[in-house]
């Protein structure tokens, strides 16, 4: 069960990696030069490009589908109006964007901290009810495993191993240095060690 599992999860990432990847750095840069001369259908594009990953990235920060959604959404509104504050536009579009989405998450959790907690839902549904399952159940597993790391952690395991990101672009996401990434990942991969090795 465990190798379906993995191979749904494997399609999945492939699929968003082939649709990110049909687009090299220069299309980038071309779509946010002229998403920030005005043009609504080059930013449609790039919102279509990065939808998935901004999602994935806040849902896994938040655990709850509907504020994701929402939260998501206010990343692209905010990315549409200041589009033309994006500095170095192909190359930096990708960080930039996560920037916004990780200045959202910690807004969201400090307002949720005086709230009463969100109950936990899944991310994207996917065709089948077998295959609808099976996600679900892999969802679960990855938010109870990961849960248990403190935020800062969270968010590297995330942006480094479900989005591929490289510590140069977290740092730059996270305001922080490749350093103190490294540690934070260090960190977080030796608490999820600890963590299985008791549920073992």
């Amino acid at each position: 069960m465990k190798v379906v599992r993995n191979k749904v999860r494997e399609e999945k990432k492939a699929q968003v990696a082939t649709r990110a990847a049909t687009y090299d750095e220069s299309e980038i840069a071309e779509l946010v030069e002229r998403a920030a001369g005005g043009n609504f259908e080059a930013f449609g594009e790039l919102y279509s490009i990065y939808l998935d990953r901004i999602y994935r990235y806040v849902f896994y920060q938040v655990r709850d589908k509907m504020t994701a959604e929402d939260i998501t959404e206010e990343v692209f509104i905010k990315a549409w109006n200041a589009i033309a504050s994006c500095k170095g536009r192909g190359q930096t579009f990708s960080s930039w964007l996560y920037r916004i989405a990780h200045n959202h998450v910690i807004d969201s959790l400090r307002s949720r901290r005086r709230h009463l907690s969100i109950e936990m839902e899944t991310a994207d549904k996917v065709g089948g009810l077998e295959l609808e399952a099976k996600e679900e159940l892999e969802q679960q597993e990855l938010l109870q495993v990961i849960g248990c790391l403190s935020q800062n952690q969270r968010q590297v395991i995330i942006l480094k191993f479900i989005e591929g990101l490289d510590n140069c672009e977290i740092g730059q996401v996270m305001g922080k240095s490749e350093g103190a990434i490294r540690v934070l990942q260090m960190r977080a991969l030796a608490t999820l060690r600890r963590e299985l090795g008791r549920e073992k």
